[in-house]
């Protein structure tokens, strides 16, 4: 039987919406792959402000948590109460080699702490903070920060909204921020903006067509920074230091980070 697509979290298989056989699938995977204790299947699209699937348990031990270990980092987590992606591995340590000694980094929406522990873990970060609006999420970055002995790193509960000026109030301002979650109703870079300082760093995601990119991206960028009368650095023909595709979501539709710098 040929094998479909499918997410590997820990010891914990996930299946693609609409898999056909999805039971001698799961068989087949546990025996060609003794790691895989547990197979469920998506039973429906991520939904929601706090990013959390529907599965439909296969096979295995019947279990949601587990521990995914990546770039020497682990993060325990339950698969469907919170939003995790193993696909964006590469896309987390190519913003980590970027980190330059002695930054202040912020994370926005943050979610168990991937991006923020692999930054905190795997550069040279005076601090990483993140803030993530799911308390469950939030419960196991905290975990996830002491499963990994950072001293450097910090999980914040709550709207980025109504934290971000809480950090201004306290004179945070950050070297650079990673807006890791795309395609919200807002594009939140206008908040992102109130803490960054001259030569701040901002890795934005956007979801993408083929024909959009980066245009699309661009003019959100460029809007935002217009309204809070900051500059862009115009770096290259493209306005910014680079764009990338960091994910393929679909028949050419991508999850894009465009990378740019604040003045």
């Amino acid at each position: 039987m040929k094998l479909g697509s499918f997410d590997i979290i820990g010891n914990i298989a996930v299946l693609p919406l609409f898999t056909k056989n999805p039971a001698a699938i799961a068989r087949q995977l546990m025996h060609e792959n003794k790691s895989i204790k547990t197979v469920f299947m998506k039973a429906g699209k991520i939904k929601g402000r706090l990013r959390r699937n529907h599965l439909k348990f296969i096979s295995g031990v019947r279990t949601k948590e587990t521990i995914h270990r990546e770039s020497g980092c682990s993060f325990k987590l339950d698969v469907e109460k919170c939003y995790f992606s193993p696909r964006l591995s590469n896309d987390r340590i190519d913003v980590c080699r970027q980190v330059k000694p002695g930054e202040k980094v912020l994370v926005m929406f943050s979610g168990i702490g991937p991006y923020s522990i692999v930054l905190a873990k795997n550069s040279k970060a005076k601090e990483v903070y993140g803030i993530e609006l799911n308390t469950l999420a939030t419960h196991y970055s905290q975990e996830n920060i002491k499963l990994n002995k950072l001293k450097n790193c910090f999980a914040i509960q709550g709207d980025v909204k109504k934290i971000i000026p809480k950090l201004k109030k306290k004179g945070l301002k950050f070297d650079r921020i990673v807006m890791a979650r795309p395609q919200l109703k807002e594009d939140f870079l206008e908040d992102a903006l109130k803490i960054s300082k001259e030569g701040t760093i901002i890795h934005f995601y956007d979801f993408l067509k083929e024909e959009e990119m980066p245009e699309s991206a661009l003019d959100k960028i460029t809007s935002a920074v217009n309204k809070s009368k900051k500059k862009l650095r115009w770096i290259d023909s493209w306005k910014i230091i680079r764009w990338k595709r960091a994910l393929e979501i679909g028949p050419r539709k991508w999850r894009v980070r465009v990378d740019f710098y604040v003045f």
